[in-house]
């Protein structure tokens, strides 16, 4: 290990090899950091952390703190983070509360500066936050998901996988997987093509996902109705599950297209 001499790591703290620490940063009781991680100067890294191999944390991160809900009584919950996840000048996460226990920060991910994890929060892999996003607490982001910068979301919001919200965009309502989402209020801009050809789904695939969209977003359908057509009417694949899933599942309502 690294650890400059400046830094405070409480005894609790449980710290893998090959792990590096800057000048003044504080690592509280009941952390877990992982191998290979490098964390820089300044940096908080509160109670109730658990950070994945190989993970980066910038100068002036804060990681773990209580969360900002009046109801949380001081509960042991934690804040995990996946391997190999970035997490930038002075980010904000926080643990979780007794309605999740934790908040979930996946694999790869890029958190830049500035940007805020509430508690509760889900956040899957490869994941891009840009700067200074703001989630509301129980926010849930799937894989592949890219949030430009100075986007507030609501809380319990869900924003599918493989999806991109356009910069300063305000999100009250759930965002479907494979599309991008821009506009005020924020609408339905079509699918995320260049993000979906990057990630190798096929022209047939991207068909059958701008097919079921037509339906859902540019017809005069009822909500019932779109996603009668969208299963009766388009081949079975897990892209058109996922969509009909995730439509069903949300509580907040979807965008649409105005």
């Amino acid at each position: 290990m690294n650890i400059h001499s400046s830094a405070i790591i409480n005894p609790g703290a449980e710290i893998a090899d090959q792990v590096e620490i800057g000048p003044f940063t504080v690592v509280e009781d009941d952390v877990q950091i992982a191998a290979g991680c490098k964390i820089g100067s300044h940096v908080l890294i509160a109670a109730g952390t658990r950070l994945g191999k190989g993970c980066l944390v910038h100068h002036g991160a804060v990681l773990g703190t209580r969360p900002q809900d009046l109801k949380f009584k001081g509960e042991k919950t934690t804040l995990e983070i996946g391997e190999n996840t970035t997490i930038r000048e002075y980010a904000t996460l926080n643990r979780g509360t007794t309605d999740h226990w934790k908040t979930v920060i996946g694999s790869n991910c890029l958190l830049m500066a500035y940007s805020h994890v509430a508690h509760d929060c889900t956040i899957g892999n490869n994941a891009i936050i840009a700067n200074s996003v703001n989630m509301a607490g129980h926010v849930s982001v799937g894989d592949f998901v890219g949030i430009g910068g100075l986007v507030p979301i609501h809380q319990f919001v869900k924003i599918g996988s493989y999806s991109f919200i356009a910069g300063g965009c305000k999100v009250p309502k759930d965002i479907p997987p494979y599309i991008l989402a821009l506009g005020e209020p924020i609408r339905y801009g079509g699918l995320n093509i260049i993000g979906l050809r990057r990630r190798g789904f096929t022209p047939e695939i991207l068909h059958q996902i701008k097919k079921a969209y037509r339906y859902f977003f540019q017809s005069k359908l009822l909500l019932a109705e779109a996603l009668q057509k969208i299963e009766t009417e388009l081949p079975p694949s897990p892209e058109i599950q996922y969509i009909l899933t995730f439509i069903r599942s949300c509580e907040r309502g979807v965008i649409r297209k105005t």
